[in-house]
This record gives structure tokens, C-alpha cells and sequence, in this order.
């Protein structure tokens, strides 16, 4: 038979053009094996499928267990993705690391030499172990045969578009290619009942496969976000069988690796001098947990027809909502104005929950008026200038009580006492601005 190397298309003659893809001079031959005697599967009712407890191996790395819903499950396939240079191997390099304590995990790079990797884990201050087992493979048969034969406890693929299942390096990174060496590799991993890290790199060629070929294959799909500009990393899951997808990891990047960032709050809010114009402290929540951040927002004069409208860390749609809600219900003649929002530090925030932070922020540095320090403001705006309720309004308050906040300005409608703090309840945006000053 004949085999698209792009896109996967099989065929029992050649062709010069993919009638599936277009691509010219792709078809290459190939033989297709048949599976002998197979299993046959008989359908259970669901009272009769026993219930199979699983216990999670801790990576010790407590960010990355937070992400995972708190530790390994046995058999699990975990995708890592991100943008090349962004510190997956760093990480995961780490994770193996901490994994090594307990049993050989197998190290497998299709990228680099061992003398890289053993550079970098001198880098990282790794303590070397011989159970952590490095090797440089790209075929797939051959990777299979050594986490056979090393008993590994657990395997890292770095990274999965360099592995090929069939040929001398057939279609190597196609979405044909990456999604039969992901497909084979899982069955691998729940034969073994081992976890294996698949790392992939996320570009804008056309002819390289992203995770997102290969998300619906594996059972955790976690993302690295972070700018170059920014040491902050954030470690995201954006699908997990096992657990939630809505929870963080925060990290920094230093010199000696990814560090955790124990306490994100203090973190992403630190300040120096005074507060001027334009920020504005607002408790979000990723996940369960609760973390302060600082909103930053410029008003500035412009003589250009086309004023400009810049978010960085927040949706750009939703910021140009608010400053419509801004302009009708407040009378402040901002459609004239450069306007720039910024989230401190990095984090990039997808709640409603940030919707009056957000005005406020606007309104401060419009007005030339700065909010108290010691402020905290949340609330979701509707178009009619309400201010309405979020969720866990009392974990986000306890969270900047611990931080020192004294007054939290907050949606009317919530009964409960915060020692030491001040609740100002509003229900308007015009009663929110009144209540800060601006």
C-alpha cells in the first residue's frame, strides 16, 4: 500500500498529489501488518465493572502535583506542551529527577545527546543517580524494547514529534507520524502501568504537528505559558481524566531551573513607592486557589484618529465590553484615548470576577486619582453598570486578609463578617467608584 506522509491517507496505488491533503510527492510504500488472534470483548453492565482504586505517586514537586490533581496515576499517558525554549525539558527533567528516588525512570531524547542532557542536569544542581537512565532514540520499536529492559518506572519522550513509528524517519513530525507514535506509546504505558511524559513543541509551521494533533490520545494535557520577556511560568492542565483542568502551577525561572512559587500572592503583588494611578489589587481564583494580583491600567492622550486598545493578560474583548460600560454608565469620555491593560507579573486571567478591577484600574489612571494600597476590589459588571456576584467571594477576602488588605470592595448581596476588614458592598459601578475615590 501507499501512505500520505503528511496526512496519513492510505491507498493501494500511487498517486503524485494526496487527494486528501494536496500535498505533492508524498506517498511513500508501505506494508501493513495484520494482528494475529485478538481478544474479544464482552459488554458489562455498569454495576458489574469492579471499581479499581488507583494510588498517585507524588512528584515531590508540589506546584506540578497541584496540576495533576496531587500525583501520578500508574498507566497514565501526560502530554507537556509549549512554545520551544519555554522550559519543558527543564521541568520535566526535574520531574524525573524526584521520580528516580522511588525506581529507574528512563529518559529518552530524540533531540539531544546525553552529554546535553547531563549538562543541563549539572545546571539544575541534580544529584546524579543511576536510576536515571538516559538514552538518545528515535525509533520507536527501539524505545520500546529499552523501557522493557530497564523496568523503568516511569518514561519521558522529549520529545514526541522526533519519534517515528515506522520507516527511517517517515512523515517525522506530521500529524500522521506524532498521533501513531502517541497512539502506540499509550498502549505501552498501560500495558507497563507506568506513566510516560510526552513533551511537544507548539509552532506555526504547517508541517509540524502541535499537542493539539494529540490532546483527545492522552489522559493529561498540560501547557507552559510565560512570555520571554517574563521569568514567570505557568503551568496549566487544559484536560485531565482524572482530576480538575482548573488549576495552576506557578514557577520562576532562574538560573538552577524552575523554582516554585510557594506564595503567588505576594508574588504577583509586590510593590515599590507609592501606588500610583491606574493599579489596582484584585483577588482571582485558579481553581481552588485564591491569588491576589495587580491590574494595571494607562490612559493616555492621543492625536490619532484610531486610538489604540492593548490587553496584555486579559481578553482583549471583554476589556473593550468594559470600557463601553465605563463610558455609558460613568460619563467618562475615554473613547479618544490610548488605553493599555496589563496583569502584573505575567499571569494571564480568564474569570468575570476581574471585571470591576478592571474599571477601576481605567477609571484611576483617567482620572489621575490612585486607589488606596490597601484595597482590594472584585466584582463581574454587567452591561447595565451592575455590579454582580462571583463565587467563593470569602476565600478570595481570607486570602488578602492574610496579605495585610484592610478593605475589600465587593458585590452587594453577601452577609459575612471578616475580622479586621472593611467590606464595602456596592451595586452599581457608580457606587464602586464613589467607594474608592476615583
Amino acid at each position: 500500500m501507499y501512505r500520505c506522509r503528511d496526512c496519513g491517507y492510505a491507498s493501494l496505488q500511487w498517486f503524485g498529489r494526496c487527494p486528501q491533503c494536496g500535498r505533492w510527492d508524498t506517498f511513500t510504500e508501505f506494508s501493513e501488518k495484520r494482528a494475529g488472534a485478538q481478544t474479544i470483548s464482552t459488554p458489562q453492565a455498569l454495576p458489574e465493572i469492579p471499581l479499581e482504586e488507583t494510588q498517585r505517586c507524588p512528584t515531590q514537586i508540589a506546584e506540578f502535583d497541584r496540576v495533576i490533581g496531587g500525583g501520578l496515576i500508574p498507566g497514565s499517558v501526560l502530554l507537556v506542551g509549549g512554545e520551544p525554549g519555554i522550559g519543558k525539558s527543564t521541568l520535566l527533567l526535574q520531574v524525573a529527577a524526584q521520580l528516580a528516588q522511588h525506581g529507574p525512570v528512563l529518559y529518552i531524547s530524540g533531540e539531544e545527546s546525553p552529554g546535553q542532557i547531563k549538562l543541563r542536569a549539572e545546571r539544575l544542581a541534580i544529584k546524579e543517580t543511576n536510576n536515571l537512565l538516559i538514552v538518545h532514540e528515535q525509533n520507536l520499536s527501539a524505545i520500546r524494547d529499552h523501557v522493557l529492559q530497564t523496568r523503568a518506572s516511569a518514561v519521558i519522550i522529549d520529545s514526541i514529534q522526533t519519534v517515528f513509528p515506522e520507516g527511517e524517519g517517515v512523515g517525522l513530525g506530521t500529524t500522521y507520524q506524532v498521533g501513531q507514535a502517541t497512539f502506540e506509546l499509550s498502549q505501552l504505558a498501560r500495558a507497563q502501568k507506568i506513566p510516560i511524559f510526552l513533551i511537544g513543541h507548539i509552532t506555526k509551521s504547517g508541517e509540524f504537528a502541535g499537542p493539539k494533533a494529540i490532546e483527545h490520545l492522552v489522559d493529561i494535557a498540560l501547557y507552559i505559558e510565560g512570555g520571554r520577556e517574563s521569568d514567570v511560568r505557568i503551568v496549566r492542565a487544559v484536560k485531565d481524566r482524572f482530576g480538575s483542568t482548573e488549576e495552576i502551577g506557578v514557577f520562576q525561572m532562574t538560573e538552577s531551573g524552575l523554582v516554585e512559587i510557594a506564595n503567588p500572592s505576594k508574588f504577583f503583588t509586590e510593590r515599590i513607592g507609592p501606588v500610583p494611578p491606574g493599579s489596582v489589587i484584585v483577588p482571582t481564583l485558579e481553581g481552588t486557589r485564591p491569588i491576589l494580583v495587580e491590574i494595571q491600567a494607562l490612559v493616555a492622550f492621543t492625536r490619532s484618529n484610531y486610538p489604540q486598545r492593548r490587553a496584555t493578560g486579559l481578553d482583549l474583548n471583554r476589556v473593550a465590553l468594559l470600557l463601553a460600560v465605563i463610558e455609558k454608565h460613568l460619563g467618562a469620555q475615554i473613547s479618544g484615548e490610548d488605553i493599555y491593560v496589563n496583569v502584573a507579573g505575567g499571569l494571564t486571567l480568564r474569570e468575570t470576577a476581574i471585571d470591576l478591577g478592571v474599571a477601576a484600574a481605567v477609571v484611576s489612571s483617567f482620572k489621575e486619582r490612585p486607589i488606596d494600597g490597601q484595597t482590594v476590589v472584585v466584582g463581574e459588571l454587567g452591561l447595565s453598570g451592575e455590579v454582580r456576584r462571583v463565587k467563593k467571594l470569602r476565600e478570595r477576602l481570607t486570602e488578602a486578609a492574610k496579605l495585610g488588605y484592610k478593605r475589600a470592595v465587593v458585590p452587594a448581596g453577601e452577609k459575612f463578617d471578616m475580622m479586621g476588614m472593611e467590606i464595602c458592598a456596592v451595586r452599581t459601578i457608580r457606587e464602586a467608584m464613589e467607594a474608592l475615590g476615583v
